[in-house]
């Protein structure tokens, strides 16, 4: 539902199906949809499997599932071919992908029937694919740090470089914030611009601290959102000072 309201308040023609939709008001949403350019359909449990509509051309998997064939089943809702469709879009954000490899592979349903054991304990959990996830900046994102040569921060190899050195694990952050600092004031005009360019860099901040959580072991969540916070008004100080030595020279 809080989807289905984003894309509506976003001005986006779409509706929502789930259990408590009665069957009259399931065939008026699915007539609907059929003849509605662009319509977007939100549902819970309910087209994942047996629905056939084949003008469908993306389908978003907003859920995680360690089934395989349920997989296939819901992404196999766009699957459908038409004379003037011959491709259709997949937007995974349950790590799905990840886990199963992409909906184009081939698989060896065989070696899965017979081993059913070994093929369940070698699926990897999401903790194990959102750790090594490295994030990617966006083109248009980076074209506004253009002025920057390196924007890339290796939070692994600097633990590391600090352990070697009986260094304290913070000095990790700190480096990170100077080089982000660096890119928002190198890439601005006045220091309203610059602390406006961090919001930008939100997602490769809440990246870093992941990498950097992973390297100190188990943490609590309270304790990931505490460093994510404090690294925000860390970086906003961090920029406020650069952007004075930067007036001042």
């Amino acid at each position: 539902l809080y989807v289905y309201d984003t894309f509506k308040e976003a001005g986006f023609p779409i509706k929502h199906l789930d259990n408590t939709t009665s069957n009259d008001d399931r065939k008026d949403i699915l007539a609907w949809f059929k003849k509605t350019p662009d319509a977007i359909l939100t549902s819970v449990g309910i087209l994942t499997t047996g629905f056939d509509e084949p003008t469908v051309e993306t389908i978003i998997l907003n859920r995680a599932t360690k089934s395989l064939t349920l997989y296939f089943q819901m992404i196999g809702r766009g699957s459908r071919k038409l004379p003037n469709k011959s491709e259709f879009s997949i937007i995974d954000l349950g790590n799905n992908a990840l886990r199963f490899g992409l909906w184009n592979e081939p698989v060896d349903w065989q070696h899965i029937f017979k081993n059913p054991e070994y093929y369940l304990e070698n699926l990897r959990d999401d903790a194990e694919i959102e750790k090594n996830f490295n994030y990617q900046m966006p083109e248009a994102v980076r074209e506004i740090f253009k002025n920057s040569t390196n924007i890339s921060f290796d939070v692994e190899e600097e633990f590391k470089i600090i352990t070697k050195q009986n260094l304290r694990s913070k000095v990790v952050m700190d480096k990170s914030i100077d080089q982000h600092a660096s890119m928002c004031v190198d890439n601005s005009d006045e220091l309203y611009e610059a602390r406006m360019l961090s919001k930008l860099l939100f997602d490769d901040i809440e990246s870093r601290v992941k990498q950097f959580i992973n390297c100190l072991g188990k943490t609590s969540k309270n304790y990931r959102e505490w460093l994510i916070d404090d690294y925000k008004q860390k970086l906003s100080l961090a920029i406020g000072k650069k952007f004075r030595d930067k007036i001042n020279f």
